[in-house]
């Protein structure tokens, strides 16, 4: 039966243990979670604007300087680090090969694939962001561990968040 078909006060009571079950204190885990997640990508997000770069291009940059280990990526590999759609990765490649962060070029074993690189611009504004997101991860507390809480079955999503906020 579907939420919305259930009578009203069962849908309250299913809805305080979270859909299927789920405990509300691993719904609360989940939610703290996000919330870091979200600090934390908001950070990024303004601290590659200071940089003078888009976040899309600061993640861009670091999609080519370290998913594949080789210092450059193609097309397909950042699509896939990026989660994009092929044609939207090339537009944004386009856009920053016109700021001079990344340079491409065809592979010379197949021409049908496009290689890029970070320019020497790319790679000090990617240095600069990686420095200050090091900086950042050590100020906050670890926001998960893969310890299993074997009474629910669920995983703690946060460590010491909630002790760190009342030591703030």
């Amino acid at each position: 039966m579907q939420l919305s078909s259930m009578p009203l006060k069962s849908a309250t009571n299913r809805s305080r243990e979270g859909e299927k079950g789920v405990p509300s204190g691993a719904l609360q885990e989940l939610a703290r979670f996000r919330y870091a997640l979200r600090k934390f990508l908001r950070f990024s997000e303004n601290s590659a604007r200071a940089c003078g770069v888009t976040p899309q291009q600061h993640q861009l940059m670091l999609g080519v300087a370290g998913f594949t280990g080789r210092n450059s990526a193609t097309i397909s590999e950042l699509a896939e680090f990026l989660q994009e759609r092929n044609h939207s990765v090339v537009g944004l490649v386009e856009r920053a090969v016109q700021s001079g962060l990344v340079r491409r070029e065809q592979d010379p074993s197949d021409r049908r694939v496009v290689v890029v690189t970070l320019t020497r611009r790319g790679e000090v504004i990617l240095s600069k962001l990686a420095a200050l997101h090091k900086d950042e991860i050590q100020r906050i507390p670890p926001v998960w561990r893969a310890e299993t809480r074997r009474s629910t079955g669920s995983v703690h999503l946060l460590d010491r968040s909630v002790a760190v906020r009342k030591e703030r």
